[in-house]
């Protein structure tokens, strides 16, 4: 076997390693979500559930900008490799938790990992393959990302249900071996890299502030209320830590987050459409399920396979994206499919309890259909408009903004779906009521939580009368939610109007051999 025969076998095997470490990490973001019912059963703490998701988005997205930034200075492989072990030891503890509290402590070790893994991985792969090859590569690595992150919860129902809770962890044991095998054994980059003095102050304000943002954000209207003491004290110190940050940032050498980037047009506006996305997008993923199971009455199972049809569009506008980048303009890619994702949530507006299932199905396909692309093009547009020294600053940001732009959805358009519910409730209540109705409730049922209401066993002990009441309530307040969700939908597509006239373009040899797979 050639040099050039052997140097093509292993770059199979890091792409490989890669696409598993992408897989991985962001798939663990929401593979606990449907196993959450099983493990608090098991482990108690009902209380404390929370921390088991939050603490896994904390971790993950406080060290996404400190290992994209690590990368430049010291190497790539090193900091891939470490995400991967890091990684590993978390699902392995998870797996060997017996309370919630230790579950989550160990679910912020996996948090930490998961921080290198996706940011590194897409600046691996611009690094190492040639210019003309990233598109179709892109593609590849933004369906996987999309996939993962719809089939997680998939996977998490159906390990919970065949297997036992603790398989949602173990399952990253092997796949993570493979990785460490496929990058450490098979990557070689180039030790060329451009060492630095860390901006330590800026590391730790940065971590400060997105840890208190993000506990904000998980904890108020749960744990906490808005209004507490707790969450508005973390409100403040984040605002506090993020001014600090942004001025040690603009007087240092090497910042953390190089505002220089930003001064790009396309960087920018790709930034805008991950985050403005991304909010759009989770919100459909979250209350699709919910309407089909409370509104619709649907299995369970039926509720998530919905989100089947949204996986298969986002995969083909991934790599269709990924396989146009050579040729077009990103602008010119992402118009038509942000448009898609605009009509497909305008759409889901018009759902109602007559509503069939092919409909809404139909509606995830546009959904998935517009939001696929982004998953290939943002990182490439972003990586693509920098030099080689700032990509891993470019892409961690780059994933950063993006899983801020999804948290930020879950909790504002949670907050928005929880309010109009018990409002509507509450008026339809209090119109039964004076129209001479009674109201006898199950005994411990909790009007004011959705989710409550949609195992079977509880709607069989509701009355039918009220039943219909509560099911229209549910029903309107997911619509309404909808309808402020086309806000950003339309803010993402706006967004895609100021990427220029930007596309990949080749770099020179020397650039886009910077780094080599070889064995």
């Amino acid at each position: 076997m050639d040099h050039a025969q052997k140097k093509t076998k292993n770059m199979g095997l890091v792409l490989a390693g890669l696409l598993l470490g992408i897989l991985m990490a962001s798939m663990d973001n929401t593979i606990v979500a449907t196993a959450m019912g099983d493990i608090v059963g098991k482990l108690g703490g009902l209380d404390k559930f929370v921390w088991v998701t939050s603490a896994y988005m904390v971790a993950e997205m406080a060290g996404m900008p400190i290992f994209g930034k690590l990368s430049d200075m010291y190497g790539r492989k090193k900091f891939f490799v470490f995400g991967i072990i890091v990684f590993m030891i978390g699902s392995a503890l998870c797996g060997t938790a017996t309370s919630i509290v230790q579950l989550s402590m160990y679910r912020a070790i996996q948090g930490i990992g998961g921080g290198a893994l996706v940011p590194i991985a897409f600046t691996i792969m611009f690094d190492a393959v040639p210019a003309e090859m990233r598109g179709k590569l892109g593609g590849l690595f933004g369906a996987v990302f999309g996939l993962s992150s719809i089939f997680g919860p998939l996977l998490g129902a159906y390990l919970t249900e065949y297997a036992q809770w603790e398989w949602i962890f173990y399952i990253n044991l092997p796949l993570g071996l493979l990785a460490f095998v496929f990058i450490a054994f098979f990557y070689r980059e180039s030790h060329e890299h451009s060492k630095q003095q860390i901006d330590w102050t800026g590391a730790v304000t940065l971590v400060g502030a997105v840890i208190s943002l993000m506990f904000a954000l998980e904890l108020g209207g749960k744990k906490f209320a808005w209004d507490s003491w707790q969450i508005l004290s973390l409100f403040g110190l984040f605002a506090v830590l993020a001014i600090i940050f942004v001025l040690v940032e603009r007087l240092v050498k090497e910042p953390i987050i190089s505002f220089g980037m930003f001064k790009k047009q396309v960087y920018w506006s790709s930034n805008l459409i991950g985050i403005f996305s991304g909010a759009a997008f989770i919100t459909a993923s979250v209350y699709i399920p919910i309407f089909i199971q409370g509104v619709l009455g649907g299995k369970p199972t039926n509720s998530g396979l919905v989100l089947l049809p949204m996986m298969l569009g986002s995969v083909v506008t991934a790599t269709m994206g990924g396989f146009l980048m050579n040729k077009v303009r990103y602008r010119t890619i992402m118009i038509p499919t942000l448009a898609l994702l605009l009509i497909g949530l305008y759409l889901l507006t018009t759902l109602d309890s007559n509503t069939s299932l092919w409909t809404v199905r139909f509606y995830m396909i546009l959904i998935g259909s517009g939001i696929g692309a982004s998953f290939s093009v943002l990182s490439n547009a972003a990586m693509n408009s920098v030099s080689p020294r700032e990509r891993g600053a470019a892409s961690s940001t780059m994933n950063f903004l993006r899983s801020l732009g999804m948290t930020l959805g879950i909790t504002v358009f949670g907050i928005v779906q929880s309010h109009l519910f018990t409002r509507k409730l509450t008026d339809s209540f209090a119109g039964a009521e004076e129209g001479g109705s009674s109201i006898a409730l199950p005994p411990g049922l909790d009007l004011k939580d959705p989710h409550a209401l949609l195992s079977p066993e509880a709607r069989k002990l509701i009355p039918p009368q009220i039943l219909d009441k509560i099911t229209a309530s549910m029903s309107t307040s997911i619509v309404d939610t909808f309808v402020w969700a086309v806000i950003p939908a339309g803010l993402a597509l706006l967004a895609a109007f100021f990427m220029g006239r930007d596309k990949m373009e080749p770099e020179s040899v020397q650039s886009s051999s910077e780094y080599t797979a070889t064995h």
